[in-house]
């Protein structure tokens, strides 16, 4: 009996290691999503029986088939009496695609193991009642965290209402930003600038303050790298100083331009203006003559955008690190010193927010680029409802 009751611990820790191995398989699938599916979740798939992956997919294009779908398409022999790990819970609504909880019952799936229930109104938990009526087996919660890393855009939207805040900024050893002037090119090197211009590449939306865009003229457009979507260029500029002659303004029929501002500033002359010039003008609230950052990343959300790239200088940064709405920030160091305090404003900034704890990072990863150290640093926990959790 003791020996029996040995194999069965055995066999069930060998099990849990196998899910865990083939969800982690899952998860990295669904990375190659990245920046093609939004504002729909990167998901990723496997299809394994008998130790043996039969079949594997992951989440391509906004509007094409789901993971669970591209899966089962690619298994090379029948998935009857299979295991299918998900990194995301199966849909079970028709959207822009059939429901993927009927496709896994009438493939005939013996088990489905999911990482993270979808919050999406539409599933939230449906997908796993729905397989269990079907007497298929639901293992929920394996690879809960590394997949709700991933999906935190995603969750993050749908929780919150507004989009992931990615905060960029380049920085000397002692903290100074050089803005304006057409200076803060200096800071980083090569290859941290086309790594930025990567991130703008696959982010749907990029920011900056009216200052950023007075003092740099810039275009915020992803160049030399491959363009895995074209990102919406959005301005906060309460007062409208934004000028028709700026060159956001002059290729705005081509790439989508948003400007912010109050509400009087948008019924403006100058506003009708920047509209026929392709500009969207958008009135939103001020609290004390300045724009309510929130009620901007609602909107921005209305729109779909998902993952916002906030590049403003000090100001715009330290607004946002102020009221808690920065999930992640990329930091690029550069092995200089630069000097002087005017310009280390988002440091000072980071540093009450910790003390706070209203900004605690919770995972600090660094990595080169170049001459230069990248720090990559999360802030808020994914909001997963239920993380790992079972339906109710």
């Amino acid at each position: 009996m003791l020996a029996s009751s040995s194999k069965k611990r055995s066999f069930s820790r060998r099990s849990e290691l196998f899910d865990a191995d083939l969800m982690q398989r899952a998860i990295a699938l669904a990375g190659r999503g990245e920046g093609r599916v939004e504002p729909n979740p990167m998901v990723g798939c496997v299809i394994a029986r008998n130790g043996r992956v039969l079949g594997e997919g992951y989440h391509r294009r906004f509007g094409g088939p789901h993971a669970e779908i591209a899966a089962l398409r690619s298994c090379r022999d029948s998935p009857r009496g299979a295991t299918v790990y998900v990194s995301l819970e199966p849909c079970c609504h028709h959207g822009k695609t059939p429901p993927c909880t009927e496709a896994l019952i009438r493939a005939g799936v013996k088990r489905v193991v999911v990482a993270v229930r979808d919050p999406h109104p539409a599933v939230a938990g449906g997908g796993i009642k729905r397989l269990r009526a079907a007497g298929i087996s639901v293992r929920c919660g394996v690879g809960a965290e590394p997949a709700a890393e991933m999906l935190a855009p995603y969750l993050t939207r749908l929780a919150l209402g507004r989009p992931y805040v990615i905060a960029k900024w380049a920085q000397s050893l002692d903290g100074a930003l050089v803005v304006g002037r057409g200076q803060s090119k200096w800071i980083s090197c090569d290859a941290s600038r086309r790594r930025v211009h990567r991130l703008r590449a696959r982010v749907d939306a990029v920011l900056v303050g009216s200052g950023t865009v007075r003092a740099d003229n810039p275009m915020l457009t992803a160049r030399d790298v491959p363009i895995r979507r074209q990102a919406v260029r959005a301005v906060l500029d309460g007062r409208l100083r934004f000028s028709p002659r700026c060159r956001l303004a002059a290729t705005a029929n081509s790439v989508p331009t948003l400007v912010f501002t109050g509400s009087s500033p948008a019924r403006t002359a100058k506003a009708e203006r920047l509209r026929e010039l392709g500009v969207d003008v958008i009135a939103c609230r001020t609290r004390r003559g300045r724009l309510i950052l929130k009620d901007c990343l609602r909107e921005l959300a209305r729109r779909d955008v998902t993952n916002l790239l906030v590049e403003g200088g000090p100001t715009l940064l330290r607004s946002f690190f102020h009221a808690s709405l920065v999930d992640e920030a990329q930091v690029f160091v550069a092995p200089r010193l630069i000097g002087g305090q005017a310009e280390a404003s988002v440091i000072d900034a980071l540093r009450v927010g910790i003390m706070c704890s209203a900004v605690a990072p919770h995972g600090i990863q660094t990595r080169k680029s170049g001459t230069d150290i990248l720090y990559r640093i999360r802030f808020n926990n994914p909001p997963v409802a239920v993380p790992g959790g079972t339906p109710s």
